[in-house]
């Protein structure tokens, strides 16, 4: 009767992820679509930003489903900083863009103390 549980609570899981990842995949291709050619920026910063993302769940996946302590649980670990500082960078610089100087400074300010206490996370304390 668990294994039953289990069984369906993984295809549960699945349809989730799955329609997050379809979410996703369609605000992205409107994003690109409505950029057109008017905007190239935009359009590689949507398109970065979802292969980041990609990657990102990816990493964050195999790094679930290796054993502790393992090589690959290692390598993904290492893998899943790099990506959420570049996320983090990339969506810092276009809402900085958009705001007045001090909220701005405020944002960086906030996307560094991220990306500094991310590291410190994974690579210090863990």
């Amino acid at each position: 009767m668990a294994d039953n549980r289990n069984r369906n609570r993984g295809a549960s899981t699945w349809v989730v992820t799955g329609a997050g990842l379809g979410v996703l995949t369609l605000n992205s291709g409107l994003a690109i679509y409505r950029a057109g050619g008017d905007d190239p920026a935009s359009v590689v910063f949507v398109a970065g930003s979802y292969l980041a993302l990609l990657l990102l769940f990816g990493c964050l996946r195999a790094y679930e489903r290796a054993a502790p302590g393992s090589p690959a649980r290692e390598r993904a670990r290492r893998a899943v900083w790099p990506l959420t500082a570049l996320l983090t960078v990339a969506f810092a610089w276009k809402v900085a863009a958009l705001m007045p100087w001090p909220v701005a400074a405020v944002v960086w300010g906030l996307a560094m103390a991220t990306t500094i206490g991310g590291f410190f996370a994974l690579f210090v304390q863990g």
